[in-house]
């Protein structure tokens, strides 16, 4: 009768084993099937990004501020958009690799730059945020450097820059002011 009680207990043990495994199997699966689903869904959903064919040329980190005056709008008053001042820093180097400012334009330290013109705007996930955006890039008058192949910017992944949405009436009218961002900026070139 023993040797019987001992087996039962292996046996629950064992089943107890088996079941935490296949449960663990079972949380990974759904973690990698959500994780797989969200990514599928933001990826699909950004029309921000590029059209296929087009490959990233470089990364950078832009740290800067989006300026901003306090206008009269029809009856009101509003912050209107002025110009962005930024750095733009190497993704993988973090060393600074050129400025981006109106127009709007981006410029690098080898003096080529590019012009942008909005093909695409979406809303940044953050509320708070500017929008991402995909621009068509033309190169400056200068045939080499560095955005000599550009065609295509994206700022994405933006965080702070937009505009309050108090602070600016009749007392303020003309003021500037600097609201701190940073973005991704992706410069592409299509083949």
């Amino acid at each position: 009768m023993a040797f019987g009680y001992r087996g039962d207990v292996k046996s629950e043990r064992w089943v107890r084993s088996l079941t935490l495994f296949a449960v663990g199997r079972l949380v990974k699966m759904l973690t990698v099937l959500f994780l797989s689903a969200f990514l599928f869904v933001s990826q699909t959903t950004d029309s921000t990004l590029p059209p296929s064919g087009a490959h990233v040329v470089y990364l950078t980190a832009g740290h800067g501020v989006q300026i901003y005056e306090c206008m009269q709008q029809g009856s009101g008053f509003a912050w209107i958009f002025q110009a962005p001042v930024a750095k733009l820093f190497d993704l993988s180097t973090h060393k600074q690799v050129g400025t981006h400012g109106a127009g709007p334009v981006w410029t690098w330290q080898d003096g080529s730059s590019v012009s942008g013109k909005v093909l695409v705007k979406a809303p940044s996930p953050d509320s708070a945020s500017i929008p991402w955006l995909l621009l068509s890039a033309t190169p400056s008058e200068s045939p080499a450097g560095a955005l000599s192949k550009v065609t295509l910017v994206r700022r994405s992944d933006t965080h702070g820059g937009d505009a309050p949405s108090t602070g600016c009436d009749v007392e303020h009218a003309g003021r500037s002011l600097r609201v701190p961002y940073t973005a991704i900026y992706s410069f592409y070139s299509v083949q």
